[in-house]
């Protein structure tokens, strides 16, 4: 009987010995798998996209490098060297927004700036953050960083903003500058 188990165990070995062997560290391949999957669909230099909705300029984009990821299954394009992008309201007045770097997430319409972003509206209003998000969808901004807003009536800093375009409805965190009020006269007479 112990032979007969020897005899078994030796089997085994050999026949298990040729599959330690044929085993391989196969991390290099799926990392060029995966790195061919990455890469992405097309690269454009100083492009120039116009957006428009019923024949009418919405927005121009302008960029020195755009980056093509709609081959991913959650795609987006890339702007490494920055972008500028032109609005226009319904008068055809611009709002210029810039940043040295952007994202611009193709399923959900949003854009991200980064880096040196500055909103300067045709009215004279500046906004300037290290991070904006815009949802095209809703016309909507917001950050969650710091920022500083200028305008004719206003000079604060403040964490944190959500607004709409024109910026009569917005939310912020813990402000600092100064805010310009205007004070009507009491209609009580002091004697």
């Amino acid at each position: 009987m112990r032979i007969t188990s020897y005899k078994i165990l030796i089997g085994v070995w050999l026949c298990a010995m040729p599959l330690f062997f044929s085993c391989s560290d196969s991390t290099a391949a799926l990392k060029e798998i995966q790195s061919i999957n990455l890469q992405p669909v097309g690269t454009a230099q100083n492009i120039r996209m116009v957006y428009t909705d019923s024949l009418e300029i919405q927005a121009i984009l302008t960029a020195p490098l755009h980056v093509d990821y709609t081959n991913l299954t959650f795609q987006y394009a890339e702007f490494p060297e920055g972008l500028k992008v032109v609005f226009f309201d319904a008068q055809g007045k611009e709002n210029v927004v810039t940043a040295d770097y952007g994202l611009l997430y193709t399923a959900t319409n949003l854009i991200d700036l980064r880096q040196n972003v500055v909103l300067a509206s045709q009215d004279g209003s500046i906004l300037k953050t290290d991070q904006l998000f815009w949802d095209a969808e809703n016309e909507w901004l917001f950050t969650e960083r710091p920022f500083q807003f200028q305008n004719q009536d206003y000079d604060l800093n403040a964490i944190r903003l959500d607004t709409n375009k024109e910026f009569s409805k917005f939310q912020t965190g813990k402000l600092t500058g100064t805010i310009a009020v205007s004070e009507a006269k009491d209609s009580i007479n002091t004697l």
